[in-house]
């Protein structure tokens, strides 16, 4: 699964809208405004949900919009190739979407009053819907089970990464607590990211 895949800074990305120059540039150059939205999660967290839900908030109720443009142009994703562009022209202020982890968003973000509707979802969820959504890929033939895709994705070598690397380190240090809370009580070694 991962030969068909952009690397940037150790971090896998699908090859089939993005480059390693429009992830370089978005996170170096693009500037983001004070009135912006974004939608970030990690892929298959919900996103395109979400972006529905704020067009017809903005739009009043009235699907017309949402039923006449395409989602990738009402919410581009600013790490693709088209998103990029699409964005670098639009009018302000913008909805947008990513998938980039934390460490890779827009440095111009953490100086602006940008609005983020960060999406979470189960990691189990995610997982079963990665897996049925990029094993419909034909150039994904090695993802023969979901076995072999759950061992990759708890190596941390999903797509966009590894899960947790979206979370800032509050977040990251939250979830390890809930984590092993939940977790008391099985035997050590009994998950093979342990």
């Amino acid at each position: 699964m991962l030969d068909n895949f952009v690397w940037f800074e150790g971090i896998p990305f699908p090859s089939f809208d993005i480059c390693y120059e429009t992830i370089k540039d978005v996170r170096d150059n693009f500037v983001i405004n004070d009135d912006d939205v974004f939608t970030v999660g990690y892929p298959k967290s919900g996103n395109n949900w979400v972006v529905e839900i704020i067009c017809l908030i903005i739009s009043k109720g009235n699907p017309k919009w949402s039923q006449s443009v395409p989602i990738w142009d009402r919410s581009p994703w600013i790490e693709t190739d088209y998103g990029h562009k699409l964005i670098s022209e639009a009018e302000r202020p913008l909805l947008s979407s990513s998938h980039l982890p934390f460490q890779l968003f827009p440095k111009s973000f953490f100086s602006s009053k940008a609005k983020v509707i960060y999406i979470m979802r189960n990691p189990r969820d995610i997982l079963v819907s990665g897996f049925h959504f990029w094993n419909s890929f034909k150039s994904n033939s090695d993802v023969t089970s979901l076995e072999q895709y759950s061992e990759r994705f708890l190596q941390g070598n999903g797509v966009s990464g590894d899960w947790k690397t979206h979370f800032t380190v509050a977040q990251a240090d939250a979830f390890n607590k809930v984590y092993q809370e939940k977790m008391l009580g099985y035997p050590p070694g009994l998950f093979p990211w342990e």
